[in-house]
């Protein structure tokens, strides 16, 4: 069996899982990446295997040290609260501590008062949340009415006191509202407003992506929100961060993507990928436990590689901190992870 090479770096001392415990979900967002037929679901008599699995991928992540490295498991979907026993596995994940810490990723839809109480002592990191745009953006791409329940179950979470980050997918059709997407977030009082580009598959496939150019302004416009928070004189603020891939060009730090390496991702019928938005499957925990597939993959190994960058990257002077962008965009428009990230305006210099 192979070992594990040491590295300098601190990413093999964690580790992100993000855990889909189904594809069904309430809603049909246009931006979405899922598959049009759900697989099938593990059962609850799964979860402990695949905790236990977790638990000692961790173990082998600490290199042979008798602390383990540190967990982060987020769950979503699809819609989590789709799946009667969420609650209980959320439970069951928040029983392993202190090594382990805990998100949720929903749409709000299933989030009354009563749920945020239970929520809360359950000690989540964080409940993420997806708000797209203006409200007649938001319902054009995520049904009508959306967006006025959203923010609903937003002001429910915050009652609760439980941390709430706002995601934001960008596309071409909603890129330009981010400002006002960052200012509800304020005015809401949740601790993040962050976001990332569209990858186009599924239905995701029928929104077009960010083009070089249009890249190059979301991350200025992300740049401008940012600085307009961080000029607020009361507190607390909402943090605007740029720090996904090419967001350093912003003032963010570089960002590598992190998908194989402190990033899986584990599908609801056991399947595990690099990332969810890097739907490339490497194997099924119920077939080969999660250490081995992390350690023996060849797809896996090769996202590990600190040394590698894509093919007309080389000359970048930023090819180390940014490894040549999101992995998972490249994929989905050229079917090679290793194609440069084709928002890239410096791979991208003309029209």
């Amino acid at each position: 069996m192979m070992g594990f090479r040491r590295r300098r770096t601190s990413e093999r001392r964690h580790l992100l899982l993000q855990w889909q415990i189904t594809e069904r979900c309430n809603l049909r967002c246009a931006h979405c990446y899922l598959t049009p037929t759900p697989p099938a679901e593990l059962g609850w008599d799964d979860y402990p295997d695949v905790i236990a699995q977790l638990q000692e991928l961790l173990l082998a992540l600490g290199n042979g040290s008798r602390e383990p490295a540190f967990g982060h498991v987020t769950i979503s979907g699809g819609e989590p609260f789709l799946r009667k026993d969420a609650e209980e596995l959320l439970g069951l994940l928040a029983a392993v501590r202190p090594r382990l810490s805990l998100a949720l990723l929903t749409n709000g839809t299933f989030v009354d008062d009563a749920r945020a109480r239970r929520l809360k002592r359950l000690g989540l990191r964080f409940v993420q949340v997806s708000v797209d745009g203006t409200p007649a953006t938001h319902d054009r791409i995520r049904g009508e009415g959306n967006h006025a329940r959203t923010v609903a179950a937003i002001r429910r979470l915050r009652r609760a006191k439980i941390p709430v980050l706002i995601s934001f997918t960008a596309h071409r059709d909603n890129y330009t509202e981010f400002g006002e997407v960052a200012a509800l977030g304020r005015e809401l009082g949740v601790a993040r407003v962050w976001a990332d580009r569209v990858i186009p598959v599924g239905r995701g496939a029928e929104c077009a992506p960010l083009d070089p150019y249009e890249t190059r302004d979301f991350v200025e416009r992300m740049r401008e929100a940012r600085d307009r928070e961080r000029r607020l004189w009361w507190k607390p603020k909402t943090q605007i961060p740029l720090h996904r891939a090419l967001q350093f060009h912003g003032g963010g730090p570089h960002y590598r993507c992190t998908a194989g390496s402190s990033l899986l991702a584990l599908e609801p019928n056991g399947d595990v990928y690099p990332c969810r938005r890097l739907p490339i499957r490497v194997g099924n925990i119920r077939e080969t436990r999660l250490v081995e597939l992390y350690r023996s993959n060849r797809l896996l190994r090769s996202l590990r590689d600190e040394e590698r960058v894509p093919d007309g990257c080389e000359g970048c002077s930023h090819k180390k901190g940014c490894r040549g962008g999101l992995r998972c965009l490249s994929w989905a428009t050229t079917g090679d992870p290793w194609a440069p990230d084709p928002g890239c305006w410096i791979a991208s210099p003309t029209r």
